[in-house]
């Protein structure tokens, strides 16, 4: 495939993402707002991208990427980079994360990477309805949990244009349910007690498809990059269905300090810019800024429209280059209206 051809088959995958973003506001009626499930698959975990509101899509990166756009590890510079991570989300919900990238012949065949993610909920009362003064009967607790496995893909065709995409496998159990209950109570007494008849199971396990693409311009160091994530089939707990996250973004990058022709060792600045499209919430616009002094300190700013609640985003990072090997770690901090604010912290080490 030469390069002419190369170029063809991007600008067209291009247009063909561009044309699936809606030009104008649908009627209300035909949007199917807030009706996806497995909503972690959205969370942002590292914290360098989450500094910069998640606005990652068109830019190079290393074993993160595979939760942004997985053709960024594609130019991955080392043999191995490990990435790991927490975050604190809202509702005192955690996610932890990790990812592992790996350059084998010297990216030869391209680059092979793998993630983990899981998320723990808490502990939740589990209560049944009954006629009683309050309405309800506790039985118990739960500790509902999910997680997804990963395997990536993603190869540089030529110096400008790459590709990668992932297959998932995301598990969700929801605790179990009761139905059909028969009860022994007294209405003015809440010592009532239950007998279930059924309990049903909420356990869903799916593969999930992540696809992306990267073209540098030749213009300086200006990037785009689009995305699919989380294309997967429906899937139900026992009667009700619904559909993951699915979510399409575009995106350009850039070191505005191209246009000065300063240094990029001693400093440089990044602006980056992403459209999103997800199936279950308006449309938004991502933007993020980073600031790299002398390839080690890293200041970061992001912002999310529109927001019901949180907006802006806050970051810092510490990176260090050893002989043969690299590390890195990265703070962010977000602010979310009514609720508690985020906290992502993640490490990452390159060998």
């Amino acid at each position: 495939m030469n390069r002419k051809t190369l170029l063809r088959v991007g600008w067209l995958s291009v247009v063909i993402i561009v044309l699936c973003f809606p030009l104008k506001a649908q009627p209300q009626e035909n949007k199917k707002l807030a009706q996806t499930g497995m909503k972690f698959l959205n969370v942002g975990m590292s914290a360098r991208q989450g500094g910069l509101a998640d606005a990652f899509t068109a830019a190079d990166g290393y074993s993160a990427s595979m939760f942004y756009n997985v053709a960024g590890m594609a130019h991955l510079e080392s043999f191995a980079d490990v990435s790991v991570g927490y975050v604190q989300w809202i509702a005192d919900i955690k996610h932890l994360y990790g990812a592992v990238a790996l350059r084998p012949f010297d990216g030869l065949y391209g680059v092979i990477g793998f993630t983990i993610q899981s998320v723990d909920y808490g502990v939740v009362e589990a209560t049944i309805l009954a006629r009683n003064t309050k309405g309800y009967l506790d039985i118990g607790t739960y500790k509902p949990s999910a997680y997804a496995l990963g395997i990536s893909y993603a190869r540089a065709l030529s110096d400008k244009f790459s590709v990668g995409g992932s297959i998932k496998f995301v598990y969700q159990d929801l605790g179990s349910g009761v139905v059909n209950a028969s009860y022994t109570k007294n209405v003015l007494n809440e010592d009532s007690t239950y007998t279930p008849v059924r309990e049903i199971t909420s356990v869903l396990d799916v593969p999930a498809f992540d696809f992306g693409m990267l073209y540098r311009t030749g213009y300086k160091s200006l990037t785009l990059g689009v995305t699919i994530r989380n294309f997967s089939r429906e899937v139900a707990y026992i009667q009700e269905s619904f559909q993951l996250p699915l979510t399409f973004r575009i995106g350009l990058s850039m070191n505005v300090l191209d246009l000065a022709e300063m240094d990029p060792a001693s400093h440089s600045l990044f602006v980056l810019v992403d459209a999103e499209h997800p199936r279950d919430y308006p449309e938004q616009l991502k933007f993020g800024a980073e600031y790299l002094f002398s390839q080690t300190l890293a200041l970061r700013l992001g912002y999310i429209f529109p927001a019901d609640e949180h907006g802006l985003s806050l970051g810092v990072g510490l990176q260090q280059s050893l002989v043969g090997a690299s590390m890195g770690v990265d703070y962010a901090y977000t602010p979310f209206g009514i609720f508690t604010s985020v906290h992502r912290v993640s490490l990452r080490f390159a060998l």
